[in-house]
């Protein structure tokens, strides 16, 4: 007998995706006819009275087991699956097919005000998410101070939650989830609603939570929480499991599966190109000063940033400005151009990056051509990525280095004085 606490077995979930092809009007006749026939022949798509009916597989043979007290992040792209999956381990949804098996109770935060009723005070949604949860109004009683303390709405206990705002709904809705003590706590992305302070509140809760020995689904976009929160990761994508493993590594799988650069991008056309006020950015490149294989490029070569640009208005002041990021987005620098007025025609401005300055690591670069030093006319994400990798050490030190930058700075040492000395 599994020790699990969460068996998932070939989990699948349909939906069917109705399209609509003409304007013809629908009658109460087409519509007999129409499920008459479903009761004979179960198509995989067909034209219906002007509608095309597709089945949609927004999760497909899904199988995974977690065992007390784990702490999973699932990962994946906008639409991979990973709510859907939620729902269903939260009982919100039925699946298509597949087996779930979950031994304990399941507190949900997947959306805002999950299970809450809009009539009902604060105080009186407290103790029905808790009587949903299962726990008993002693119980729900002796954590209620310490759910409104976290919440912080006391001014407004009393007052039907349909008057909250979104901050104030959510706020309470993880108070409720976190504090009620359920085996598995199923968290969505629901927490970017909150402000900064309030989303690393709620951290440091999941954090205890966690700490506590019980078990925590977490579904979020913020690689850094998903890396310092979890110990293990899935990672999802059009509604299968491509990977799980360490964090670190899923991560680095969903992140470089979501670059779809490298390490230059140019465009000949000006229509299709990234444009703004009469310039367009026509290459973006990164590469070794000196040349050389792409495939595997060390932290101690030098790189050169290229940026090309055209402008057809003459005598503008123009900068570029380059900010470079992480793969889980911190960001490592921002540097720009000289703003000189610029002629009519192409212009190449190059960025020249030392040796031993990055990490190994894979980056990614964000382009901005400015005006007049204030306006940015053009400002594009995600237009290149490059990887670094480690070069061989003298250290005997073969770990991951911890920063998102490791420059090589001037040392020395020097032999002050031979004799012994103890400071007091």
């Amino acid at each position: 007998m599994s020790d699990a606490i969460i068996t998932v077995q070939g989990l699948g979930k349909k939906y069917s995706i109705r399209h609509q092809t003409s304007e013809r009007y629908t009658a109460l006749r087409d519509v007999i006819t129409d499920k008459a026939r479903s009761l004979f022949s179960k198509p995989q798509s067909a034209i219906r009275n002007g509608s095309s009916i597709e089945d949609f597989w927004a999760l497909k043979d899904i199988s995974f087991e977690v065992k007390p007290g784990e702490v999973i992040g699932i990962i994946g792209r906008n639409g991979a699956g990973k709510s859907t999956l939620l729902k269903i381990l939260s009982r919100i949804t039925e699946p298509t097919e597949g087996k779930i098996r979950i031994k304990g109770r399941v507190a949900s935060l997947l959306e805002v005000g999950t299970g809450f009723h809009p009539e009902l005070t604060g105080r009186e949604n407290i103790y029905l998410n808790g009587a949903i949860l299962g726990m008993h109004r002693t119980e729900i009683k002796a954590k209620f101070d310490e759910i409104v303390a976290f919440a912080e709405v006391e001014k407004f206990l009393d007052t039907p939650v349909k008057r909250y705002s979104s901050g104030m709904y959510v706020r309470l809705a993880f108070a409720v989830a976190a504090h009620l003590e359920p085996e598995i706590l199923v968290v969505d992305e629901v927490l970017a609603v909150g402000d900064a302070d309030f989303q690393k509140k709620c951290l440091g809760k999941m954090g205890d939570v966690a700490r506590g020995g019980r078990t925590v689904l977490f579904v979020s976009h913020n690689m850094t929480a998903v890396r310092s929160l979890c110990r293990d990761a899935i990672l999802i994508h059009a509604g299968k499991i491509v990977e799980r493993g360490h964090p670190d590594q899923v991560i680095k799988t969903y992140l470089k599966a979501s670059e779809e650069t490298g390490w230059e991008v140019s465009w000949s056309d000006p229509a299709r190109a990234p444009s703004g006020d009469g310039i367009w950015l026509s290459r973006v490149k990164v590469a070794p000063r000196d040349g050389g294989d792409l495939s595997r490029v060390e932290i101690t070569v030098p790189l050169q940033i290229v940026i090309e640009y055209y402008n057809t208005i003459p005598g503008r002041l123009i900068n570029v400005s380059l900010v470079i990021y992480t793969q889980d987005n911190q960001c490592v620098l921002n540097t720009g151009s000289d703003s000189a007025a610029r002629e009519i025609g192409t212009h190449r401005a190059v960025c020249s990056i030392p040796g031993s300055f990055f990490n190994d690591e894979t980056y990614r670069l964000r382009v901005l051509l400015v005006l007049d030093s204030s306006r940015a006319v053009v400002d594009r994400d995600h237009l290149v990525s490059f990887e670094l990798h480690d070069s061989p050490r003298e250290s005997n030190w073969y770990g991951k280095w911890i920063g998102v930058v490791r420059p090589t700075f001037e040392w020395h040492t020097k032999h002050l004085d031979g004799s012994t000395q103890v400071r007091q």
